[in-house]
């Protein structure tokens, strides 16, 4: 399975560079890219009436002036931006690898934009000792999350506190029940 992931040029050239001498490399995958997630798919679905109200408005409006339908622009654009999330999480996707060696879990994504400029990589490294409370999501396709870490936050929005919890781990890959006993594995290997 190792040979045969393709990763682009960018993110081989991290991977290859995260892994330590002595450091062999037991699985590799990536999150299989889907257009449309749950987590897109609610923004998508607002996109569309509120971009043809935008643009309908801008034209409505610069039947007055053509200044005051200018002022449409961000809108259309916000509108432009939503409708586009299915695509820029297909990126991201695309743009992140998950990986096992024999002294850890890694995560490495890099985000992209639109020109093809890295912004900056986000790598996470987890030892055996981090790798005790896994749990595995699966979904009816057989994919699934590996979930190692659950961050909470809280956050003050007019004075009220809003808590927020992430999953963070190996999301939306193939196998994931094979890639949970791996890192039970290394857990004990600890």
């Amino acid at each position: 399975m190792i040979n045969k992931l393709q990763l682009p040029n960018k993110l081989r050239q991290k991977v290859d560079k995260e892994v330590e001498i002595g450091e062999s490399i037991r699985w590799i995958g990536q999150p299989v890219p889907r257009f449309l997630t749950a987590s897109s798919i609610g923004s998508f679905l607002f996109a569309i009436p509120w971009t043809a109200f935008a643009v309908f408005w801008m034209l409505m409006a610069s039947t007055a002036s053509i200044l005051f339908a200018l002022f449409g622009i961000p809108f259309v654009l916000v509108g432009f931006g939503m409708l586009s999330s299915p695509i820029w999480l297909r990126l991201s996707a695309r743009n992140t690898a998950y990986l096992i060696t024999n002294k850890r879990a890694i995560s490495i994504s890099i985000p992209v934009t639109s020109f093809g400029n890295i912004l900056s990589t986000t790598i996470r490294s987890y030892p055996p000792s981090e790798l005790k409370n896994i749990y595995r999501k699966e979904r009816a396709d057989g994919t699934g999350d590996v979930v190692m870490a659950v961050q909470q936050s809280t956050k003050y929005v007019n004075n009220r506190r809003n808590h927020t919890t992430e999953e963070i781990g190996f999301m939306g890959i193939r196998n994931p029940q094979e890639v949970e006993k791996m890192l039970r594995q290394l857990a004990q290997d600890d």
